[in-house]
């Protein structure tokens, strides 16, 4: 379960669309406008919302499929990373090169999950054990069939 706290009567709890969705749904808390910043339109929505999310946990933040195929509207950052000491509000940066989309109070603005993310630690080592794909990097699958 986890702890959120709505920062105002606006607020809509995040929920999932339909049964099985892996991610849920995050909601403007009210009417925003796009702004022009170097060319680019951003929108910076807050949803009115602080989570308490479990030690080595993190709310990953996505665009939404369709803002992206109908609008050409994604998240300013790619993917946004909540991590689990942050008590502040949750807020979307949404920016487009082209075309927009009103945002007004409870339009859905952004798509989010928890994953387990565990502490990892670090050993520098002088080796590395072999695999079979070395140090072949990117596009080199797709060079073997050409």
């Amino acid at each position: 379960m986890i702890k959120v706290k709505k920062l105002n009567d606006k607020a809509e709890l995040p929920r999932y669309a339909h049964d099985g969705d892996g991610c849920f749904d995050l909601f403007a808390t009210g009417d925003v406008s796009w702004e022009y910043d170097n060319g680019i339109l951003n929108a910076t929505v807050p949803i009115g919302l602080a989570f308490e999310i479990e030690p080595e946990h993190t709310m990953f933040i996505f665009s939404r499929s369709g803002h992206g195929f109908n609008y050409g509207v994604t998240l300013a950052n790619c993917t946004g990373v909540i991590d689990s000491n942050f008590r502040g509000e949750v807020k979307i940066k949404l920016t487009s090169h082209n075309r927009i989309f009103d945002i007004e109070r409870g339009v859905k603005v952004a798509q989010a999950c928890i994953i387990a993310t565990p502490l990892q630690y670090f050993d520098v080592v002088e080796e590395l054990s072999d695999s079979e794909r070395g140090e072949k990097g990117f596009g080199s699958t797709d060079k073997e069939k050409l």
